[in-house]
């Protein structure tokens, strides 16, 4: 007798939870919102900012790094002014040197089409124009690091970075 008002209790409690819920549950896709002309104008700014951050973020380590090794380019040329170069100090210095012209290159190219992005995005002309010329500072490290001015390559980019630098102040 009790097993059967237990099978009972068990039978009303199962059949009134499947009739507790009156409707089915379904996802709904969700309507995205349109970006009105101001959100869009702040997410092209907030793109190109970031972006230009991290232009000298790769710069300022750049050149952080040519530092020493044009320090050590310095060295081994001096020393083969004199002939006291090794033949394979010779060999890994023109590595060195082909690197940092290859390196120089990337630099230009990178900038050149920072410069394109913002000349093309039309919420980024406006900054356009103190952005515009960094890639040509670029191109004039990259002449001087194949004069073999590597320090003078380097005070370059300095340059480029100060510019870069007023192009993220102006955005904010």
């Amino acid at each position: 007798m009790k097993k059967l008002i237990g099978v009972i209790c068990m039978l009303l409690l199962v059949s009134t939870a499947a009739f507790a819920q009156t409707r089915s549950r379904t996802a709904r896709a969700k309507a995205t919102p349109k970006k009105t002309s101001a959100q869009a104008n702040a997410e092209a700014r907030t793109d190109g900012a970031t972006r230009v951050a991290e232009q000298i973020k790769n710069l300022t380590r750049f050149v952080y790094l040519l530092g020493g090794v044009a320090k050590g380019i310095e060295q081994v040329d001096e020393a083969a002014r004199r002939n006291e170069a090794s033949p394979a100090a010779l060999d890994q210095n023109n590595k060195n040197k082909a690197t940092v012209k290859t390196s120089l290159e990337n630099v230009r190219v990178g900038l050149d089409q920072l410069e394109i992005s913002f000349r093309s995005t039309p919420e980024l002309e406006q900054y356009y124009l103190k952005l515009a010329g960094s890639a040509a500072g670029a191109a004039t490290a990259e002449d001087q690091a194949a004069a073999g001015h590597f320090d003078q390559a380097g005070r370059t980019l300095l340059g480029v970075v100060n510019r870069l630098t007023d192009v993220l102040l102006a955005m904010r």
